[in-house]
């Protein structure tokens, strides 16, 4: 749209056009050969862990001898849009079936241990999967009473 060989500047031109002088310069610059090289590794170590996110996958290059971080690993995986396989807890979505029950303890006043118990789940990713942590705690001394670790959300 801008053209060198018109009549007014180049200057009046982009004013017209409401673009910055500095787009007429830039020269997009590709990546470098260091980086498609890398991306070809990811790529073919993908295919063999799809699991893998930005972490292993920097540790899988360092391992190999490459130097690269993390952030770089993301970056990379970004551009060619690969995204890790991974199994993300679904313990928010409430059941449209499930009763919801009403708060009885809206105006109560907890002033001795052992009045209000609590319990609550919590995912620990791991390497190979997921752990839930479910804690049963006292209200009032804010202890942990009891908690168990599982691998499955099973009712025992």
């Amino acid at each position: 749209m801008v053209s060198r060989d018109h009549k007014s500047s180049l200057r009046k031109q982009c004013e017209l056009l409401q673009l910055s002088r500095s787009r007429l310069y830039y020269q997009p610059v590709g990546e470098s050969a260091e980086n498609l090289r890398f991306m070809e590794i990811i790529d073919k170590q993908f295919l063999e862990a799809p699991w893998y996110k930005s972490r292993q996958m920097a540790r899988f290059m360092k391992r190999q001898g490459h130097e690269c971080g993390r952030h770089r690993m993301r970056r990379l995986m970004r551009m060619t849009r690969l995204v890790p396989i991974c199994q993300q807890p679904n313990t928010s979505r409430k059941h449209p079936q499930h009763k919801i029950w009403p708060y009885l303890l809206r105006n109560m006043v907890i002033d001795r241990p052992n009045q209000v118990w609590c319990a609550d789940i919590a995912c620990i990713p791991m390497r190979r999967g997921l752990l839930y942590l479910v804690a049963i705690m006292d209200w009032h001394s804010r202890k942990v009473l009891a908690w168990r670790l599982s691998n499955s959300m099973d009712a025992d």
